[in-house]
């Protein structure tokens, strides 16, 4: 990157940090990806198929939503790289991609809505929750 003299000099040094900085095809790479999660149902798809597989019917009960909805999200989602998809005879099986920016995106969005993964010790930590 050109050298750049910034205008103010408020102490912090930031010229030399210029060329640290990831560029703007960087970020607007980002900014697509969190496009595609700028839906409910799109995320809950998506947080569904990061705990397993699934076809798009029992998906479609599931989200209580049309196959052709459904299938709109989920050709978004398989744009975007967060989700794969694999024919077996009829059917065609969806799961969240195994990348570091699915595993990060899941993580995520566990996080902000403050849910956990299902697991064998998930009824335990609930209840010692309600008991302490």
């Amino acid at each position: 990157m050109a050298q750049i003299q910034l205008p103010h000099d408020h102490g912090q040094s930031m010229e030399h940090q210029l060329d640290t900085i990831p560029t703007e095809a960087n970020f607007q790479t980002v900014a697509e990806l969190f496009k595609q999660l700028g839906d409910g149902n799109r995320l809950r798809v998506f947080w569904i198929l990061c705990h397993g597989e699934e076809c798009l019917i029992n998906l479609s009960a599931m989200m209580q939503m049309s196959s052709p909805a459904l299938s709109h999200h989920l050709k978004l989602l398989r744009e975007a790289r967060l989700i794969v998809s694999q024919r077996r005879g009829k059917e065609v099986y969806y799961r969240a991609s195994d990348t570091a920016p699915a595993r990060a995106l899941h993580r995520m969005i566990e996080q902000m809505v403050q849910i956990t993964c299902p697991d064998e010790n998930a009824a335990t930590r609930e209840a010692s929750h309600e008991t302490g």
